[in-house]
């Protein structure tokens, strides 16, 4: 019998598009043990309860709901959900290669929410973080075809309850995803000419109102002022840009955001 990390690597390395039988070698187990665990044949009903009791949805796991409510607004912003076989998905979350410590921190925010093996995989100008499970639908129910600003962005129930518990993690994903703290530079004529002053500001632009209207709802319960536009940014495609100027906001934001690093 080998440990759930083991099958759980094995699942890894095939994501990540190793041949069966290099994956055997690496893990020291045979082929065929590791297509009957993908397959589900070997698997006892016992053995396939132990993998699925964590989930929250379809079996008697619970969440971190810190973690939960950070990769919820991650994945909101960068994130996708794709299928390998046999109901096995992995979550991608994109992250700029610009800001190394976000990778690292998402990378530690996913087993946090499932007991689950974390690979990265390099893209140019970005790395995805990963993870594979059956049961990333299950908690992440926003998933589906097409780009998420094409179809409605609701949270269940549950989701909301959470998010509202906790909305500064919440608001840190999706900072972490699709925001910014910029330095703002304006100028100002006065007698003397030209004076320029600078003063912090957060940014969060997305495609989706929706989502949008998920972050400025938890700023509501932080009582956060803010700000919004809309932007043409493509032919039908409008970017909501939501701002955090003021000073006691920025400030707020400041002690569980920050700049991304």
């Amino acid at each position: 019998m080998y440990s759930r990390d083991i099958v759980e690597e094995t699942f890894r390395l095939k994501a990540l598009g190793l041949t069966d039988r290099a994956i055997a070698k690496q893990c020291g187990v045979s082929v065929q043990a590791l297509r009957h665990w993908r397959y589900g044949t070997r698997r006892s009903p016992q053995t396939e309860a132990d993998r699925t009791a964590y989930c929250p949805v379809c079996g008697t796991g619970a969440l971190d709901p810190a973690a939960y409510v950070y990769l919820l607004g991650l994945y909101l912003g960068d994130g996708y959900i794709g299928h390998i076989r046999n109901g096995v998905d992995y979550l991608s979350i994109a992250c700029c290669d610009t800001w190394p410590g976000l990778i690292e921190e998402c990378a530690q925010a996913i087993p946090k929410v499932f007991p689950v093996s974390v690979f990265q995989v390099r893209r140019r100008g970005c790395t995805e973080v990963k993870g594979t499970s059956k049961h990333w639908r299950c908690i992440f129910p926003q998933n589906g075809k097409g780009m998420k600003h094409s179809r409605p962005i609701i949270l269940e129930p549950w989701q909301q309850e959470a998010v509202d518990e906790h909305p500064e993690p919440f608001i840190r994903g999706l900072i972490h995803s699709d925001g910014c703290r910029v330095s703002n530079r304006v100028r100002k004529k006065t007698d003397g000419g030209w004076k320029y002053y600078e003063y912090p500001r957060y940014f969060f632009s997305n495609t989706s109102q929706d989502i949008s209207n998920l972050l400025v709802h938890a700023l509501d319960r932080l009582g956060i002022s803010w700000r919004r536009r809309v932007e043409v940014k493509l032919p039908n495609r409008d970017a909501f840009i939501v701002s955090v100027s003021k000073r006691a906001a920025v400030a707020r934001m400041d002690e569980f955001v920050g700049p991304k690093y």
